[in-house]
């Protein structure tokens, strides 16, 4: 069988299965099956793929129709340029996230002073907590309460040789951070889960079947980390520290509510690709304590 008629045969089917751009999906991975960059099909689309090279296809195309989420399939996604190993054991990086990361780095190379401090809070994959070791000079912390997430993150840390700037804790919010002495970030950054509970069960298959649902549970009304993150994050801040979180669709009145109700300044409200409104930035109004 050609390269072509893979790529038809494939897009066929996956169309049918009701995985969204089933042509770009098959070339993708025939792409990841042949070791070739995707535009390079296009110049052999008459190469005959052998049978272990047809094997893989078929199993991989059976995957992707079964609704398994591509990142999975091939073991990695890129985020700010740097490849990842995903697993289901944690969310698989988005790219507005990496809106996020930027903003986070942007500021900690803005400090002035002592060398910045940054904690990412709920870690995944370490992709966030992984863009800021590498795009700033800053001492990175990163928690998360599922122990293959953390094992996941640490590798990834491996991958990137940043091992040494990435300090990891296993635990449940600020409860898994060990005691120190008076505030000591600089900026707090999370992407937290954030999906309402009862919203779960309608998501796409590759998202709800297969992201761990810790990843994804925000409570009721998708705004319990929002909560925990507005009542304990200002006594771990620095002076004139950031509070920087990501938001789920349509929930910016709320969060901006939530927070400010809690003695937090919004500054700004950022939004993504799309224009939703997807990140929240603020700073504790009643005066974090002193910079150690």
């Amino acid at each position: 069988m050609t390269v072509l008629e893979v790529i038809q045969r494939s897009s066929e089917f996956l169309g049918k299965r009701g995985v969204e751009s089933p042509r770009l999906q098959t070339e993708l991975l025939l792409a990841h099956v042949l070791s070739l960059p995707r535009m390079k099909l296009y110049l052999d689309f008459e190469r005959q793929l052998n049978e272990g090279e047809l094997d893989r296809m078929r199993q991989f195309v059976k995957r992707r129709g079964d609704r398994e989420p591509f990142q999975h399939i091939v073991g990695t996604t890129s985020f700010c340029g740097l490849e990842l190993e995903v697993t289901p054991d944690a969310l698989i990086p988005r790219p507005e996230t990496e809106l996020l990361a930027e903003r986070a780095w942007k500021f900690l190379n803005g400090r002035n002073g002592s060398p910045a401090r940054a904690l990412d809070y709920g870690t995944g994959t370490g992709c966030v907590a992984i863009a800021l070791a590498k795009n700033s000079t800053a001492a990175i912390d990163a928690l998360d309460l599922s122990e293959t997430a953390l094992a996941l993150a640490k590798r990834n840390a491996e991958r990137h040789l940043l091992s040494s700037r990435i300090t990891f804790h296993r635990g449940d919010g600020f409860g898994a951070l060990p005691p120190e002495p008076g505030p000591r970030f600089d900026l707090i950054v999370s992407n937290p889960p954030y999906i309402p509970a009862g919203e779960i069960a309608g998501l796409d298959p590759e998202v709800r079947d297969h992201d761990p649902r810790l990843a994804l549970d925000g409570g009721a009304d998708g705004l319990d980390f929002y909560r925990r993150l507005a009542a304990d994050a200002g006594e771990h801040l620095r002076a004139d520290g950031r509070l920087m979180v990501e938001l789920g669709d349509d929930q910016e009145a709320a969060a901006q509510s939530l927070f400010e109700s809690s003695r937090w300044g919004v500054e700004a409200m950022e939004k993504d690709y799309s224009g939703r409104t997807r990140i929240l930035i603020a700073k504790r109004l009643d005066g974090t304590l002193e910079n150690t």
